[in-house]
């Protein structure tokens, strides 16, 4: 008995040890949680995406990090499954983490009410729910830049721009993979389409979406004037294959912003060209940002990753999402002080006014009762060598967008679903 009294205490001992490091530990240091899909469905743009979030962190760092403190961005994987992200986000969150990032729609979706119920900070940036601009509902979420909501008004504002402002009689085909991601912009769609008189007609197609063959038929059946598709990754290439074989034409198509370089090569560059994408983000290399990463981080061979990552649109992605979240942080110590505390934090993104993450997005201004920010995005089109944009950043519909949000939120908050 007692040496089994001695063993717990000595066990108990090296416990408050532990823990002690570990508060230590986050004293020093600010971390943030990337609880990401890095085995299953988003593997073409999680690694990518972590990738430069430890670059900017590792360039960061060896500045002297966010206001002197290091930076530390934890990584886990969750594999596209709302219990592991919720296994992920309670792990984490007793690390000391109290930024959060999922990039996965069902995920956020499912480890949301713990963040509203522990006030903790989740990053939602290009993915999730849409409504969740809704500062008033949904206080510790930031989903900053456009949602999918918006991305999908702003591709229907500029259908009507190539149709004179005149949508009426216009056929419109969504094909989208039948899942939470793909049906997030339907209730915009159909809102859009009750008011300005287009056909539209949804075509869900099951996951993994490898199959599209009949999809493909039904929808030359429709004889659309232009598609928007919510492909990813490999989907894309099957949509470009079932495309061609039915006869529609590549300028038809709207894709969702997840749509990259790899995509186009395994499309053909000759093969791909025409095709759009909403575009969330500037691409390419020649950003001072990417510049900097490439001679203060990769020049001594402290990357995180294969350099060559640096062509792919998502990498970018990475820098803007990273370059936001760390500038809110860098406003909450500069407002608040340290040490610092989720509802800080929260302030501190709140505090972000006509900010561009270093160029790689149109700017945002985010608000206590606005987590979005603006939402802007353009069309891009694959010329066969490069993507040229078709127009301007734009925030069209807002005032559609906005009464949607409005009533899902206050659905949220009554149902909390």
């Amino acid at each position: 008995m007692k040496r089994s009294l001695l063993a717990t205490l000595a066990g108990l001992a090296l416990l408050a040890g532990a823990t002690g490091a570990q508060a230590q530990a986050a004293g020093n240091t600010i971390k943030f949680g990337m609880c990401y899909d890095l085995s299953k469905a988003y593997t073409f743009v999680t690694p990518q995406i972590v990738q430069a979030a430890k670059d900017y962190a590792t360039l960061l760092n060896a500045r002297g990090g966010i206001e002197g403190r290091q930076i530390e961005v934890v990584v886990q994987d969750h594999g596209n499954e709302p219990q592991r992200g919720i296994e992920c986000y309670e792990k984490l969150k007793r690390e000391g983490v109290m930024v959060f990032d999922y990039l996965s729609t069902p995920v956020s979706r499912a480890v949301l009410p713990r963040h509203m119920a522990d006030g903790n900070v989740m990053l939602q940036s290009f993915v999730g729910r849409g409504d969740a601009v809704d500062g008033d509902v949904f206080k510790w979420v930031f989903p900053i830049g456009p949602t999918y909501w918006g991305q999908m008004a702003n591709n229907i504002q500029y259908i009507k721009n190539r149709h004179k402002g005149n949508l009426k009689g216009v056929k419109v085909a969504f094909i989208y993979p039948d899942y939470a991601f793909g049906q997030e912009p339907i209730p915009v769609l159909k809102t859009l389409a009750a008011k300005e008189g287009f056909q539209l007609q949804l075509f869900p197609n099951p996951m993994p979406g490898r199959d599209q063959a009949a999809v493909w038929t039904q929808i030359r059946r429709f004889d659309p004037d232009h598609v928007i598709t919510w492909n990813l990754s490999a989907m894309h290439v099957v949509a470009a294959r079932e495309m061609k074989r039915n006869g529609i034409a590549m300028d038809k198509l709207i894709s969702v912003n997840w749509f990259n370089e790899v995509d186009i090569r395994n499309i053909g560059a000759a093969e791909a060209k025409g095709m759009k994408r909403g575009t969330n983000v500037v691409g390419g290399r020649d950003h001072p940002l990417m510049q900097q990463i490439q001679k203060e981080v990769y020049g001594p061979g402290k990357g995180s990753g294969d350099p060559k990552n640096m062509d792919d649109i998502y990498y970018n992605t990475g820098l803007a999402m990273y370059s936001t979240v760390f500038e809110g942080v860098k406003l909450a110590i500069r407002k608040d002080g340290w040490p610092l505390t989720p509802a800080k934090i929260k302030a501190g993104l709140e505090s972000l006014r006509n900010f561009d993450a270093n160029g790689f997005i149109a700017p945002v201004t985010v608000t206590a009762k606005d987590h979005g920010g603006g939402g802007k995005t353009r069309i891009d089109m694959w010329d066969g060598a490069r993507w040229v944009p078709q127009g301007d950043w734009i925030a069209a519909y807002t005032d559609v967008v906005d009464q949607v949000v409005k009533e899902q939120s206050a659905e949220f908050a009554k149902t909390g679903k």
